[in-house]
């Protein structure tokens, strides 16, 4: 592809460098997705596992250390990162931001892929359709790590290629170190090595390259191992995992390729056009051999293994994303070139019309990229849990959470409980080294509320239906104190919480253990406890 202007009247139009088209192919995506991830980042709400990156990212690096030995340590690197991010402050705008600028790098790597397997308007088609992909604007606004993950994985195909066609020591090193930080913001991200070893396997690639590949991969999975070590001991955090069926491989092929209609069967169709055409697939570390494997291999990988140990979720295989856009945009090459040159547009008109098509594309998703800026988009709202609280509660009430984990609240929205005393509270999730904080146990517990004669309780979405049981002795014991010796005088219900005020039956009780009373926010450390999340 190459691009004139015209200079003045009667001076022969000059040509830009030929590095312009590849540039503006990189950049101009990177620009679309930081715009779009910006706008409408601060829903006013967060939930649940964003509240889980403030409520560890804020704490001390100690404290962070000390949790990650019981739990999360999976996330372990992203909440380092997110922690010096935030400076202490519960700002989610911020915490937002490195999933914004992890998406804009993707976006302009994915778009470099493009350039180097094929040529500058398939970069940046592809680098376009991944920026305007709801999938990819739910993760470049979740403050997580999803999409510095796929950041990563991107740069490490890049430098994969990169290592195909001139292969080094050097540069196998930078591409085990590429997969190792990448796979340290969350271990399944080491599944981009089986990506590519299918690529080489169906590029027939001469064995100096597979023992390049096969030392770089061994060099990061021995330095990701005690990550995985780690995890493993961790295991009960995934135990919410159900084993996955057709159902979750259709639903996943629907969040990449768009939603039902034009804009997903044109998808499968240009994808398939690209595997099928013989000038794509020609050649060592072709589009189609790095693209479809990239978009196919990681997420088959882990549905499968999840048939005997349920460990996929959607989000885990983000990074895997990348290879359908390459795809697209290969198939939209492909059928424009096999067109006769007598109706063929020109070069300019053809990248015009593919971004033009790429922006119908989005138009015809957006009310999912609105949806996707709204509340209702997440599983919970705990914004407006959190305003609600701030409205009823006042300083020195008695709080109950029920379960424990709407503590969450208390460090993510820290004035909708300000003043107010924790019933249960035995030792602060920073200084037990949990997410959550520890509980008196079922007699301590009895002693408090034996002091009560009014008491709100906060149950969370789940615990406020009908009917909700628990094994766990101190959420039991808070259930059965609760209907034995209270009732309920008032309620608010939010979508994900309801705050209820209870009035002791008949008042409190004549007498009370000294210091029995309920917890202040700040209590006595206690032996570290692992918990579920």
């Amino acid at each position: 592809m190459r691009i004139s202007s015209d200079g003045p009247r009667g001076r022969t139009p000059r040509a830009l460098p030929a590095a312009a088209p590849a540039v503006t192919a990189v950049l101009l995506p990177g620009v679309v997705i930081l715009g779009l991830g910006l706008w409408g980042l601060d829903r006013g709400t967060i939930w649940r596992d964003e509240a889980a990156t403030i409520l560890v990212a804020t704490r001390s690096l100690p404290q962070i250390l000390h949790l990650l030995g019981n739990i999360d340590a999976v996330h372990g690197l992203y909440y380092v990162l997110i922690h010096f991010v935030l400076g202490g402050q519960a700002d989610a705008y911020l915490m937002r931001l490195p999933s914004v600028l992890g998406a804009t790098a993707a976006a302009c790597l994915v778009a470099a892929l493009g350039i180097r397997l094929a040529r500058p308007r398939v970069g940046l088609w592809a680098g376009l359709l991944y920026a305007a992909s709801p999938f990819t604007g739910y993760y470049a606004q979740e403050g997580r790590s999803y999409a510095i993950v796929a950041a990563g994985a991107a740069a490490a195909t890049l430098m994969f290629v990169h290592c195909v066609r001139h292969p080094s020591w050097p540069a196998w090193a930078g591409y085990a170190a590429l997969v190792t930080v990448t796979a340290w913001l969350h271990e399944f991200a080491v599944l981009v090595l089986a990506a590519h070893a299918v690529t080489l396997l169906v590029s027939r690639a001469a064995p100096v390259l597979w023992r390049g590949w096969a030392a770089a991969a061994a060099a990061a999975v021995l330095l990701v191992l005690p990550l995985a070590d780690e995890a493993q001991g961790q295991s009960f955090q995934v135990a919410w995992i159900r084993r996955p069926g057709w159902g979750d491989a259709e639903a996943l092929l629907r969040l990449a390729a768009g939603h039902p209609g034009a804009v997903f069967n044109t998808t499968l169709l240009l994808a398939a056009a690209a595997v099928l055409a013989p000038s794509v697939r020609r050649g060592t570390c072709g589009l189609a051999a790095v693209a479809l494997p990239l978009a196919v291999v990681p997420p088959a990988v882990l549905l499968t293994v999840s048939q005997w140990q349920p460990l996929y979720a959607p989000r885990y295989t983000f990074f895997a994303f990348a290879g359908l856009p390459l795809l697209v945009a290969a198939g939209a090459d492909t059928v424009l070139r096999r067109l006769p040159e007598r109706v063929r547009p020109s070069a300019y008109v053809q990248v015009t019309a593919g971004a033009a098509l790429v922006a119908v594309a989005f138009w015809a998703q957006f009310p999912a990229q609105l949806r996707e800026r709204s509340p209702e988009s997440r599983r919970d709202d705990f914004g407006a849990v959190a305003r609600m609280a701030e409205r009823d509660l006042r300083p020195g009430d008695a709080l109950l959470y029920l379960p424990k984990t709407g503590r969450r609240l208390t460090e993510t929205y820290p004035r909708a409980v300000a003043g107010v005393r924790d019933v249960a509270l035995k030792s602060t999730g920073a200084r037990s080294g949990t997410l959550y904080g520890v509980d008196a146990s079922p007699a301590e517990l009895r002693a408090r509320m034996a002091c009560l004669a009014r008491v709100w309780v906060l149950f969370d979405a789940e615990a406020g239906r009908p009917g909700w049981r628990t094994r766990n002795p101190v959420e039991l014991t808070k259930l059965v104190l609760l209907e034995r010796d209270f009732t309920p005088l008032a309620e608010s219900r939010r979508r994900s919480g309801l705050l209820r005020l209870y009035e002791r039956v008949g008042g409190p009780a004549s007498t009370c253990a000294a210091g029995a009373g309920p917890a202040p926010a700040t209590a006595t450390p206690t032996e570290p406890t692992s918990e579920s999340p």
